[in-house]
């Protein structure tokens, strides 16, 4: 480790004035991605500034046909919460999956989308259930957040503040995950709603979650796991690693959508 500040935020607007005042400043969040960046020297914040004191930024509220979560609730809240069980229990089932009980223990939703980590959960049920990004600043559609590897569409003084989705007529969330660390090799969340039809695949891609729109069309037509059959994903946009290759990845694609189909008859 090296030599960092550290301050609590006494609230949002605290937190991103500190931002704007200091060259190189982090939120921490949960922690569960950034400490163990900073302990490899992958990342060298010359501030963290904790929003974990901020009781306004944690809840969970159903509402106007939305799930409202704030942007500090952990993963295992979700995860236990019946509220959302009822009306997106797909939501439930992600924030199951991740990591170990200690990370949802400690994890949170903003801190997760916040980061746009390739092989994440959080952003696949962002962009597959067509959620809003509320800030400090503005409310961000989640196709607009998503830039690429580990960058979003938040300016430098923003914090994500909470995250809407709609409640769809039916979802669900398939995950192939890596069996050491949880994370998703793929993962596809399928809903259809007031958004209409929407597949988006986490783990996979080489600039991050995304959407299938061959895939959305084709259940359009007919909902069924069937409906994809012979709609290839191309490989030359695909991660290849030491857990999968690229090849591989294109193929779970199909295979995880039709699952989260299936599931969500």
């Amino acid at each position: 480790m090296y030599d960092f500040q550290y301050a609590k935020a006494q609230s949002v607007a605290d937190a991103a004035a500190r931002l704007a005042a200091t060259d190189g400043a982090k939120i921490l969040a949960g922690g569960m991605t950034l400490l163990p960046t900073i302990k490899l020297r992958l990342a060298k914040p010359s501030a963290l500034i904790d929003l974990g004191t901020l009781a306004d930024l944690k809840g969970i509220d159903v509402s106007g046909g939305n799930v409202t979560i704030k942007a500090m609730t952990r993963h295992a809240d979700v995860m236990r919460s019946p509220a959302v069980a009822k009306a997106i229990p797909a939501l439930v089932t992600l924030a199951g999956g991740i990591g170990d009980v200690q990370v949802r223990h400690r994890g949170t939703m903003g801190g997760s989308v916040a980061n746009n980590d390739p092989a994440a959960d959080y952003p696949a049920g962002c962009l597959g259930l067509g959620a809003a990004i509320v800030t400090n600043k503005r409310e961000i559609d989640a196709d607009a957040f998503f830039k690429a590897l580990f960058t979003t569409a938040l300016e430098n003084d923003e914090i994500i503040t909470a995250i809407r989705f709609p409640i769809p007529e039916r979802a669900a969330y398939m995950k192939f995950k890596n069996p050491a660390s949880r994370y998703a090799i793929v993962g596809a969340f399928v809903s259809k709603g007031p958004k209409g039809i929407r597949v988006a695949i986490t783990g996979a891609g080489d600039s991050g979650v995304f959407r299938v729109a061959a895939m959305e069309q084709a259940l359009t037509k007919s909902f069924t796991p069937a409906a994809i059959d012979g709609i290839a994903i191309p490989t030359d946009t695909m991660l290849s690693d030491i857990h999968a290759s690229a090849e591989y990845r294109a193929h779970l694609i199909g295979v995880m959508v039709k699952r989260a189909v299936a599931a969500c008859a």
